[in-house]
């Protein structure tokens, strides 16, 4: 499956917005998520002059949401500051 792909796949088209980035039917959150696509073809600008993109989720509950990027939680992923600490 390609989270990217142009145009949307049809498991979409039952999507509802979820007003927490979460599965709103069991509450798993997207890392678990069955099946992923990005809306990238339709970005909206916010006031601030950023763009975001509805993402849309496939919930292993059978659950289908999405939410805009924007309202992703921030990731535990990122690099560490300080990746040599002092002695």
């Amino acid at each position: 499956m390609d989270a990217f792909a142009p145009l949307p796949p049809k498991w979409t088209n039952q999507a509802i917005h979820a007003y927490e980035f979460c599965c709103p039917s069991c509450k798993s959150s997207s890392r678990e998520a069955e099946k992923v696509w990005v809306n990238r073809r339709s970005p909206v600008t916010t006031e601030n002059h950023r763009r975001k993109w509805q993402e849309f989720y496939s919930c292993q509950c059978g659950c289908v949401w999405w939410a805009w990027s924007s309202d992703r939680p921030p990731t535990d992923l990122s690099i560490p500051q300080d990746i040599n600490p002092s002695s």
